[in-house]
């Protein structure tokens, strides 16, 4: 990576994206480019290339790195705050550039001295992931405190083309609701107030251009990595360009500085690509692959996972638990996980959070044999906790009432019955860790699967103030915490299904729990959305029972593993009623998994659809061109078709110079349905030895021919450059 400073300009580039900002005397920089790769040329003075409209402030007011309010900037403003009242507008009149290590990263310090305040704003460019990075902190340098209402992590100056934004709403059971709104001259805004990521509204968006498809077309896309309240906005400005803020909402009084105090925000994640969604995914995966902190320092084969919770639920006993344990070490899984309703006195969802020790009656002995068992079946064993949560019906709260977050004059308000443990409260966080941390030294623990299961809501602390981003920041610390003690261990965060989801909680975690509907045709357009962002070896994918728990829907073995085969697969069933055909099928796709992972949880992933029910992703790795060698394709049909003939599916990853060997994986003991696929001999070659070799241009360019087949069906080719 390259970056220059002229006298007057500050420009950041990667390999495939330029940043670039006006440095005025005594102000803060001025956007001017944020797109595609440019030349490392001073532009003109912005100022003196606009003639001033009629009926305007004497002095052109363009957009800064950090817009203020009262000063003659009227948009929307980076920073909110006053001291009682008083100095509620700021100007910043110092900037002061400090290069950093690596060159790619910079700190501009702003100061105010008339409202005493020093707003720092760090950004970063990283060469080979065109990823752009912001995060801010403010100052106060004055005498009394100043209530700070409003910071954004990042001001994103967004082009005159931008057309849609697509962002993602939803609830439990469907997270990644695909929203896609006209940008216009109305502000959009999105907000969450639920002190958590959210199902409702996930903390980034991503912009097209006219044009935009998956794999063409200028795209941008940002992320807040923050667990708790958010917000972000995008609005027109006069010259037809959008400024786009994102930041942490914060509850009054959170924002209060002390003399001397500080104020950080989180980091935002940010990125734009000319290769469209797919190329702007393709950032944000290498992004957060870069920063994931595995054990041992890397990614070792995301192991085959068995959660017991669809399975038995809060009836768990050793002798069943047992039994399922050895059901599922038969079909070739590699890490068993307990679930809900193995602690003391948990038998249903009413009772017993807070109190982390095994269930006397459940498991007199403890966890020792169970995990002993488990072990010696050659799988690792992991354990469910809800750490951040309490029951008042628990030993915890009658011993502790005043832990759990509450408002004085306020009835507590449950949720799933159970209340919100006041976790900045050290007293509180020194008791969970002592709790799990006694579990996992006296057994060899190696997974938690870490749930969050309902908003806050009267969240105050002993103090009685607002305690919605400590409660965030104090869950990061336990996280880091048990890591540092426990390091061989992995983490899975679940918020009642993808509650928690964002690029912060994964600096401590390792897998998320994408929801908890796992009806495999619902889960097709969640998991779509969650590779907007995310890689798919973090994307916890189980195969559930034929019957989903969720919907009540039915599909077949193949499809239900077929959807979650590209991601962290797991199973949540009872395997120990699985019929002998049904066992030996999903033994098979165990298998194909193991023998796939390796490809599916590297390189690139590539989505797209075709307007006739069909759903494509496909996984591989692309050469400095740009084109892939070896590419895994998978292909859902949703719906019936609405054709004679199938269409034909073109695949824009591949070399047009070269010829790709072509082959369909069927695992053993796949049962397709009647019909699922048609008689024609190009599909029959598919599947002898190692089927037919195919010219890549034509392949990218007319496609390849789909089979013929039912709703609910899946079709695995996989493409190697020969």
């Amino acid at each position: 990576m390259t970056q220059k400073i002229f006298p007057e300009y500050l420009s950041l580039h990667s390999q495939n994206t330029s940043l670039v900002l006006e440095l005025p005397a005594g102000e803060a920089p001025i956007w001017r480019y944020w797109g595609p790769r440019i030349r490392d040329e001073a532009p003109h003075d912005l100022r003196g290339s606009r003639p001033l409209p009629s009926f305007m402030l004497d002095f052109d007011q363009p957009l800064t790195l950090a817009p203020s309010f009262g000063v003659g900037w009227l948009g929307q403003s980076a920073l909110l705050a006053h001291r009682n009242g008083q100095a509620f507008a700021q100007a910043f009149t110092q900037c002061d550039v400090h290069w950093e290590v690596p060159a790619q990263s910079v700190r501009v310090v702003l100061t105010d001295p008339v409202v005493a305040i020093e707003l720092t704003v760090h950004l970063s460019m990283d060469h080979s992931s065109d990823v752009l990075t912001l995060k801010s902190s403010l100052r106060n340098l004055g005498e009394t405190a100043l209530d700070v209402q409003w910071l954004a992590a990042g001001t994103l100056l967004l082009p005159a083309q931008a057309q849609n934004v697509r962002s993602y709403a939803g609830q439990h059971n469907h997270e990644f609701l695909l929203q896609t709104d006209k940008l216009s001259r109305s502000l959009w805004r999105r907000e969450s107030r639920r002190g958590r990521t959210s199902h409702d509204c996930f903390p980034g968006a991503v912009v097209t251009t006219e044009g935009t498809t998956e794999s063409m077309g200028l795209v941008y896309g940002a992320h807040l990595a923050w667990s708790g309240n958010h917000q972000q906005t995008i609005e027109w400005l006069h010259d037809a360009q959008y400024q786009w803020q994102v930041g942490e909402w914060l509850a009054p009084g959170e924002g209060l500085l002390a003399a001397g105090a500080t104020l950080h925000t989180p980091e935002l994640v940010a990125s734009c690509s000319s290769q469209g969604l797919n190329g702007l995914a393709a950032n944000f995966h290498a992004e957060l692959r870069a920063r994931l902190n595995w054990p041992g320092g890397q990614m070792r084969p995301r192991p085959v996972h068995l959660n017991t919770w669809e399975g038995f639920y809060f009836d768990v006993y050793p002798d069943k638990v047992k039994e399922l344990a050895t059901a599922a070490a038969a079909v070739g899984v590699e890490r068993f996980v307990l679930d809900d309703g193995w602690f003391h006195g948990r038998h249903h969802d009413r009772a017993a959070l807070g109190d982390w020790w095994p269930d006397e009656s459940k498991f007199p002995q403890g966890l020792g044999d169970l995990v002993a068992h488990v072990n010696a079946l050659g799988m690792e064993f992991g354990l469910w906790f809800e750490p951040e949560m309490i029951n008042p019906d628990s030993d915890l709260y009658r011993a502790h009432p005043d832990w759990a977050l509450q408002l004085a004059g306020r009835p507590l308000i449950t949720a799933r019955n159970q209340l919100v443990l006041d976790i900045a409260r050290p007293e509180v966080s020194d008791y969970l860790f002592e709790k799990i941390d006694a579990l996992l030294s006296a057994q060899p623990i190696r997974y938690i699967k870490w749930d969050h299961n309902r908003d806050l809501t009267t969240a105050g602390l002993h103090d009685g103030a607002a305690g919605y981003r400590a409660q965030v920041h104090a869950a990061y610390a336990l996280f880091a915490r048990i890591r540092a003690a426990h390091p061989e261990v992995e983490i899975e965060s679940c918020s009642g299904g993808g509650g928690r989801i964002d690029f912060g909680v994964l600096r401590h975690t390792h897998r998320v729990w994408t929801s908890d509907c796992i009806d495999a045709m619902s889960r097709v357009g969640i998991q779509r959305g969650f590779l907007q962002f995310f890689p798919p070896e973090i994307m916890g994918a189980h195969v559930g029972s034929a019957r989903a728990h969720t919907t009540g829907r039915t599909q077949s073995m193949a499809f239900r593993a077929a959807v979650a085969l590209p991601g962290h697969l797991g199973v949540e069933l009872d395997a120990r009623i699985l019929s002998d055909a049904d066992a030996a099928e999903l033994k098979a796709w165990i298998q194909m998994y193991k023998d796939l992972r390796d490809r599916l949880h590297h390189g690139h992933v590539w989505q797209g659809t075709i307007d006739d029910g069909i759903v494509w992703q496909a996984h591989g790795d692309v050469d400095a061109a740009g084109m892939a060698s070896d590419v895994l394709l998978l292909v859902y049909r949703t719906q019936p078709t609405h054709h004679r003939y199938s269409p034909r599916l073109p695949l824009p990853m591949l070399d047009t110079q070269a010829h790709y060997r072509v082959r369909q994986l069927v695992p053993a003991g796949t049962v397709l349905p009647t019909g699922a696929h048609n008689t024609a001999p190009f599909f029959d070659a598919l599947n002898v030895g190692d089927g037919m070799t195919l010219d890549g241009g034509w392949l990218r360019h007319a496609g390849l021919p789909l089979p013929r087949a039912q709703a609910e069906t899946a079709f695995i080719v996989q493409l190697t450059r020969v």
